[in-house]
């Protein structure tokens, strides 16, 4: 028996369209209603007489923030942002409708099943749509349908995927309203503080961290906060928007610490886990020699593999903010973030700027000379064979081919991503070291490769 041959998501759309009120008026009715609206509307305008008025007609769209005298006005502000959002609150699914929802796809799936999703026609979608509620129109639209239909030769979409998306929208408006609520000043962003707030009271909820003892937590939110502080807020302006928080993986990050079984791997490999907490601020107590609670530039020197040069760490305790001339805490924290991620646009920011000694945007010839020579330096302290400045500047350009031939830019350095490399080389003996003999260490590595695959045969 030959299959049923089902109608095509495009063709139910148009019936649909074809079966709504058409306007049924001629084109010289409609012409004639259009030139008498002109006509009176011309008419008011021109007889009006006071040409001023029509700011009457315009909107207000500008409302003055209450000043801080101004309690009554303040605390007006803060009760109708609350009622605000919890209307917001309200519009939300909550689980009951999710799982209704859920029951409601499974029942109008449409086979033949593909691989092993059940999914779901654009006739099938739109009946769900009228019986899952008003919360949950804006979710049954042909945008929506369009946006999840891929390759299905019968133009159904996958359930699963779209249940998904669903639980996404919801999860990103409801966090979007819990983080507005730490939202003081009712900008749309949060202040170093506000997210302070935010992330202290989300310690409890999330099971990786139970087993942190409360007089770390200080630490813990400072550590988590300057995270979102380094990468989102690179001009420094002390707030970030909650749209940007919500767009980024940082959040999905802090959260995946709800999950109770976590591997090993991926609690080392998240910023936000207690063990990468606790390995942090171990490495800063053990630099810490004199127990003073702050870091000197000796005793920064010794971080990492202790290789970074002498002139780098000047530059570091020159432009980062210090007090009597050694680092705290939460000045460390950006130093490791922006060593830690050297891919990254917000972290070559950071180095470059302690490259640019004149603060003129761009890296020179002379400014990568001064600082190749310190790695020179440390190269005879450790007796290795010199290598000569001029063979490393013209690696570093033919890496970077920057747009002017003498001058290297901070948008150079991210444009080649070749920018880790670059700065690698110029600051950490290291660094230069693992890059002079990349080829050495990638055949050690096929050669180990080879070995381990004959061990396993």
């Amino acid at each position: 028996m030959a299959k049923e041959q089902l109608p095509h998501w495009s063709d139910i759309l148009k019936r649909r369209l074809a079966n709504t009120k058409k306007d049924v008026r001629s084109e010289e009715e409609k012409k004639a209603e259009e030139t008498e609206l002109f006509t009176k509307y011309y008419t008011e305008w021109k007889e009006g007489g006071d040409k001023d008025k029509s700011y009457k007609t315009i909107p207000r769209f500008y409302y003055r923030l209450p000043a801080e005298d101004e309690v009554l006005l303040q605390k007006l502000r803060e009760e109708s942002r609350a009622v605000f959002l919890q209307r917001k609150s309200r519009e939300l699914l909550d689980n009951e409708e999710l799982q209704n929802l859920w029951f409601l796809l499974d029942k109008h799936q449409v086979p033949p099943v593909s691989g092993e999703e059940a999914m779901i026609s654009y006739e099938a979608y739109l009946q769900v749509g009228e019986q899952a509620g008003t919360k949950c129109s804006k979710f049954f639209t042909a945008r929506v349908y369009a946006k999840l239909l891929h390759s299905d030769p019968y133009g159904r979409i996958s359930i699963m995927q779209f249940f998904n998306y669903v639980m996404r929208k919801v999860w990103l408006h409801q966090t979007r309203i819990g983080l507005s609520l730490y939202d003081v000043a009712g900008q749309g962003h949060l202040r170093e503080s506000d997210l302070e707030n935010y992330i202290l009271e989300l310690i409890p909820t999330l099971p990786q961290l139970d087993g942190l003892e409360k007089s770390f937590y200080s630490f813990y939110v400072c550590t988590a906060v300057r995270k979102f502080f380094f990468f989102l807020d690179p001009l420094r302006t002390g707030k970030i928007k909650i749209q940007d928080i919500l767009a980024c993986s940082f959040l999905d990050d802090l959260l995946e610490l709800r999950d109770e079984e976590l591997s090993k791997e991926s609690q080392e490999s998240n910023w936000f886990s207690a063990p990468s907490a606790l390995r942090v601020y171990g490495q800063y107590l053990n630099l810490d020699k004199d127990h003073n609670g702050m870091l000197s530039k000796e005793e920064l020197s010794r971080y990492g593999t202790a290789t970074l040069t002498s002139v780098f760490l000047d530059r570091v305790f020159q432009e980062c903010l210090t007090y009597d001339g050694e680092m705290d805490y939460k000045t460390y924290l950006d130093f490791v973030l922006a060593l830690e991620n050297r891919k990254e646009p917000a972290a070559l920011q950071y180095i470059f700027k302690l490259l640019d000694m004149e603060n003129r945007g761009y890296l020179n010839v002379f400014s990568l000379n001064f600082f190749f020579r310190a790695i020179q330096e440390q190269m005879k302290i450790h007796g290795q064979e010199l290598v000569t400045f001029q063979d490393v500047k013209d690696e570093i350009y033919d890496m970077v081919k920057p747009k002017d031939p003498y001058k290297i830019t901070l948008q150079d350095l991210v444009n080649s991503c070749q920018g880790d490399t670059v700065t690698s080389i110029l600051i950490d003996l290291n660094g230069f070291w693992t890059y002079e003999n990349r080829e050495v260490l990638v055949a050690n590595d096929s050669d180990g490769s080879s070995t381990a695959d004959l061990d396993d045969n």
